[in-house]
């Protein structure tokens, strides 16, 4: 089975970005957007915005950690990723986030 799992997002960075780094050295970078919309509404133009996190890998979570910054316009491609985990209480959640390529 072949799919396409492409997202391109424009937006303004919610935070700066926070760069770690995993145990064997490999760099991370994450960061939220925030990408707006305007749609005519039952009340008239509306805006709506949705909050995307956003996370980056190797050299380019670098690059990012390095040249971004909150509120910067950026343009992100990537593919979206959702992973799960159990919490404390024992409840499933679920994470969304955009993987940047």
């Amino acid at each position: 089975m072949s799919g396409v799992n492409k997202v391109i997002l424009v937006g303004n960075l919610g935070k700066d970005p926070e760069l770690t780094y995993t145990a064997n050295g490999t760099a991370k970078a994450a960061f939220s957007l925030a990408v707006g919309e305007t749609f005519q509404g039952a009340n008239g133009r509306e805006e709506r915005t949705t909050w995307c996190n956003i996370v980056c890998w190797q050299k380019l979570a670098e690059v990012v950690a390095t040249n971004l910054s909150k509120g910067r316009k950026v343009y992100v491609e990537g593919k979206l990723s959702i992973s799960d985990y159990e919490d404390k209480a024992g409840q499933k959640r679920y994470i969304t986030e955009i993987v940047a390529r």
